[in-house]
């Protein structure tokens, strides 16, 4: 029996459950220090916070985090790679991944995304629902790729970068860390790092 915790019980976390589900996993059981004032998501029990979750790592035969927000995410996943978690690759069946593309570990790949040839994503990228990554895209780690999002190819993206739902990118260029692009934005030239762009043509509206 294959069993997979999940760390953050959100809505998030129920389509990671569901796609866990339809990649063979057999027990799923759910984290959450909202715990015990939540005790179930969606079909799908929350039976302790992070910190029992730590205490058991050996129970589980891999672990996820579920958490959307890049920063949180990441310092969770430090912290399960420090207790010596399991942290597997999560890909729906009816994604496409390219057998020459490189996943790095935690990362989920949902339904009907595709993710193409000598593309390289590190670890904790969330490559969301319908988005597609095209070839020799370089992704750093914790990178969400949001639902029906485009990334043309040989694009790199930097560390903590979040790619909002139906964005699209140019060929060939350089998004820089902790970026966050907006819904809908076209970008077209190189976006440095800390900054918020959106519109079409998407512009600069926040330095952080």
């Amino acid at each position: 029996m294959k069993v997979l915790a999940i760390l953050g019980a959100s809505g998030h976390g129920k389509v990671v459950a569901d796609t866990a589900e339809c990649s063979g996993w057999d027990i799923i059981e759910f984290f959450d220090d909202a715990w015990p004032g939540i005790t179930s998501n969606g079909a799908w029990p929350v039976v302790g916070s992070s910190a029992d979750l730590l205490a058991r790592i050996n129970d589980f035969q891999g672990v996820l985090v579920a958490i959307g927000n890049n920063t949180i995410r990441q310092r969770k996943l430090a912290e399960l790679k420090a207790a010596g978690a399991s942290l597997p690759v999560l890909q729906h069946p009816a994604s496409v991944v390219s057998r020459y593309a490189k996943l790095g570990a935690a990362t989920v790949v949902f339904a009907n995304a595709v993710v193409n040839a000598y593309a390289t994503l590190g670890e904790g990228c969330i490559v969301n629902t319908g988005s597609s990554i095209d070839h020799d895209c370089v992704l750093g780690n914790c990178v969400h790729i949001c639902p029906g999002s485009r990334l043309a190819g040989m694009v790199n993206v930097g560390d903590l970068s979040w790619i909002g739902i139906g964005a699209c990118v140019r060929q060939v260029l350089e998004i820089g860390s902790s970026v966050v692009v907006g819904a809908g934005a076209a970008v077209v030239c190189n976006i440095s790092d800390n900054m918020t762009v959106a519109g079409v043509p998407a512009r600069v509206l926040v330095r952080r």
